[in-house]
């Protein structure tokens, strides 16, 4: 080579730069560049893709095909919702004979199509599972007049179209309500509570005034604006329509380092893969619609400020108390200590409220089930896709079984089966456990206080005399002033969805971004995230995050402090009328004596029926009792217990399986004694034959899931005595070695069942082991022993794929 000859630059690059500083900030600039050019692009697609949204008729985010089938417009009292049917995509198959999903999207601001956003999601797992699927939407803008009792009612003339729709179920439909949903669909379920299957409630607010000091904050909102008069301001201010971006942009102030620059920097970051998902999101949180006037007046009054719902206050206009005790559905409440818009104590306060203990719920007939998540948000309880994928399908597939869970209130935990010591005796990969629960234990959940509820009755109170006073003095004067164009251009003018448009083909700045972000993506350099400056960089962005979120923290207890202190004042208090014992503040259902009356009345019918129901009865009882002993019960005693309520019971409905189930269990807690004296009475008439069979059921139910706990296996011993009660009466008493022979072959049975499913699994597992060359002897028997020793996780599937088969 020539030394006069220059040297190549990216051989003199090195000697130039040794530590790799200059090149390192050269590629840095370079992909930060083109990184800007396609963030900008994105923000032009989301611009365009919303402009494009709220110019459809019916704008939704469904990810499903779909049909209308009855549309709220053409009722009675029309309304802008509708019901909708969900078309199964190719290759999944539903069964018109199981039970009914029906979805209720929330409707809060944003536009419909949240529940069947994608794939994963609440409708994705229902269709999975074979069920017919409903989607209950709405439109962008209200109908003439449109109240909230009138959306209720629509809503429960859709669901009375899906049971005349499948007359083959014999199951009432399950239905979901997301977030603001939640409390419609209680508040329908509550005044027909005849149509309705098992309801889930996800990220639903019940109990307004509930919540966590230091959490929550939005519980104040009422407060710090001198209650729900600003709401009507806003209403006029549209010409009695109420703008959705204004709730969405009350959510986004509560955190504010997400919203103003963690989802925003992370679209950024990682602009080559986050695109996609970013703009799919964006279609539902930019969909805008509009509220009534009326409508949320109503919500803010009866709900936010009044928290009429969890106490039983509210009346409809024809004089119908809207009591949620009348409920006769289970209820599944889905909250996550991660929601700062929808905490567990305003999940889950509505049952302290209504219900004085864990006896009173029981004899209600109400069955109560609440899952608290750790970790995930608001939006996450209803739209995250591992959360779907877990709880919401668990939900899905144990329907059935927490549609005849005995009254009362329970906690479901979902673990993992892979985690668990008996994985081998679990179907799927998750098991739902329940566990019963006491008032005093959901307390610590809600971390009530009387105080609190005292002040937040001042604000009631006070909203209620600055309500009057808008209305007297300012009222007239800003309806006179405002126009519909006027209104309309105010909504235009909103400053987020000024955001939207901004950045979009209409305005002519934009022009030249999507032929940059060609020439950007046709050329990328993209640097890794071993970069110094990269590293600096998500450094600097990490600061920018905390302190915002700081900033949040400080935000938030100032307002807590405020808050406490203003409406804490006694004199405040007495001013507005809670001075005096007179008036009562905080209602609590479960104390009133009409209430203990209904108590008392229910104890005495089932008193009278103890001794009634024949061998059915007492198969149910025992099987109650003995679990009743057990920490936990799950899904898998339920399917023993229904597979044998099918041999039993051939004719016989789930509904009929429901009604059995849930007498029993009310014997039993009325006077577990007499009842279970009562056993050997009604299996009087049965021959040994039917004795023998109903006590192997038992067994068999109990089998199901592992051993029996000390406590339980005392309860079963007892059991197999009435039993032997019952078999004396037939069978002559001078052979009671052959009865003692009888109740050790049926108790052994299914644990017999299991060993000798476990030995010819472990024989298959041999038998499809490598073939030895070796014609015989003992070390090609002990290889393969030892390869199938060695392997665990392997048996344990071959033992889940021979179950499923």
């Amino acid at each position: 080579m020539n030394p006069l000859m220059p040297m190549p630059l990216d051989q003199a690059l090195p000697l130039l730069d040794p530590f790799g500083f200059g090149r390192a900030a050269f590629d840095y600039w370079r992909d930060a560049i083109e990184r800007s050019v396609l963030y900008m692009d994105v923000m032009r697609q989301r611009g365009n893709q919303y402009l494009e949204h709220i110019e459809k008729t019916k704008p939704n985010v469904l990810g499903f095909e779909a049909e209308v089938v009855v549309d709220g417009r053409h009722l009675p009292r029309p309304v802008n919702y509708e019901l909708l049917r969900i078309l199964p995509p190719e290759g999944v198959e539903v069964d018109l004979q199981a039970r009914p999903f029906v979805v209720v999207d929330p409707r809060a601001g944003h536009g419909p199509g949240i529940g069947g956003f994608k794939p994963d999601s609440e409708i994705g797992v229902a269709l999975r599972a074979g069920h017919p699927c409903y989607f209950i939407g709405f439109l962008p803008f209200p109908e003439p007049g449109q109240t909230v009792e009138d959306v209720v009612e629509a809503e429960i003339a859709f669901l009375r179209h899906v049971n005349e729709t499948h007359p083959e179920s014999s199951e009432k439909p399950m239905v979901v309500g997301n977030c603001q949903a939640g409390w419609q669909v209680m508040m329908a379920a509550a005044l027909e509570p005849d149509i309705f299957g098992p309801i889930l409630i996800a990220g639903a607010p019940l109990s307004y005034w509930a919540g966590e000091r230091g959490h929550a904050p939005m519980r104040y909102s009422g407060g710090m604006t001198g209650g729900s008069w600003i709401t009507a301001l806003v209403s006029d201010i549209g010409s009695g329509l109420f703008d959705g971006a204004w709730l969405v942009q009350n959510f986004e102030r509560l955190n504010p380092a997400n919203t103003w620059w963690d989802k925003q920097y992370r679209l950024y970051a990682q602009v080559d893969s986050e695109a996609e998902r970013y703009l799919n999101f964006e279609r539902w949180w930019g969909g805008h619609v509009v509220l009534g006037g009326e409508e949320i007046q109503y919500i803010v009054d009866n709900l936010f400020v009044g928290n009429r719902l969890s106490t039983a206050q509210l009346a409809t206009a024809d004089g119908r108390r809207i009591d949620l005790r009348n409920l006769r559905s289970p209820v599944v409440v889905f909250c996550s200590r991660g929601d700062d818009i929808t905490p567990p104590p305003q999940a889950l306060g509505w049952v302290r409220d209504l219900y004085e203990d864990v006896d009173d719920v029981i004899a209600s007939g109400q069955t109560i089930v609440y899952c608290v998540h750790d970790t995930t948000g608001h939006l996450g309880i209803f739209v995250s896709g591992s959360v779907s994928r877990k709880e919401h399908t668990e939900f899905t597939a144990n329907i059935d079984y927490i549609d005849v869970l005995p009254p009362g209130l329970y906690e479901t935990t979902v673990s993992s089966a892979a985690e668990r010591s008996d994985a081998d005796l679990i179907e799927r990969d998750y098991l739902l456990e329940f566990k019963a629960r006491s008032i005093e234990g959901l307390n610590r959940e809600v971390q009530h206080r009387e105080e609190d509820d005292t002040r937040f009755a001042t604000v009631a109170r006070i909203s209620e005399i600055n309500l009057g006073l808008y209305r007297l003095f300012v009222q007239p004067w800003v309806q006179a002033m405002m126009t519909p164009e006027a209104s309309r251009w105010i909504r235009r003018m909103h400053p987020i969805r000024l955001g939207y448009k901004l950045l979009s083909d209409r305005n002519p700045l934009s022009v030249p971004l999507p032929v940059l972000a060609d020439w950007v993506r046709a050329d990328r350099h993209e640097v890794g995230e071993e970069n110094l400056f990269r590293l600096l960089e998500q450094a600097a962005s990490d600061q920018i995050s905390r302190g915002l979120d700081t900033w949040r923290v400080l935000r938030d207890q100032s307002i807590e402090r405020l808050f406490l202190d203003v409406y804490g004042q006694p004199l405040l208090q007495t001013m507005v009328g809670l001075g005096g014992n007179a008036h009562v503040h905080r209602r609590r259902p479960g104390r009133e004596p009409e209430h203990l009356r209904f108590l008392e009345r229910r104890q005495r019918e089932l008193q009278s029926r103890i001794a009634e129901g024949g061998s059915h009865a007492a198969v149910m009882r025992s099987v109650i009792h003995v679990l009743g002993g057990s920490p936990t019960t799950d899904e898998r005693n339920f399917k023993r217990l229904r597979a044998s309520r099918a041999e039993l019971e051939p004719g016989s409905t789930l509904a009929d399986f429901k009604q059995l189930v849930r007498e029993q269990f009310f014997i039993l807690k009325l006077d577990r004694d007499a009842a279970l004296a009562a056993i050997p009475a009604l299996l009087r008439g049965e021959s040994a034959e039917a004795i023998r069979g109903h006590l192997a059921h038992i067994d068999h139910v109990l089998a199901a899931s592992g051993d029996l706990s000390t406590h339980a296996s005392q309860r079963y011993a007892h059991i197999r005595e009435l039993f032997t009660q019952a078999l004396e009466a037939v069978v002559p008493v001078e052979r009671p070695e052959v009865l003692a022979e009888v109740h050790g072959e049926m108790e052994s049975g299914a644990r017999a069942e299991a060993r000798a499913r476990g030995e010819v699994e472990q024989l298959l597992g041999q038998l499809m082991s490598p073939a030895s060359d070796e014609p015989s002897g003992s070390s090609a028997d002990t290889g393969a022993s030892q390869s199938s020793k060695a392997s665990p996780k392997a048996s344990t599937t071959s033992r889940r794929r021979s179950r499923k088969r």
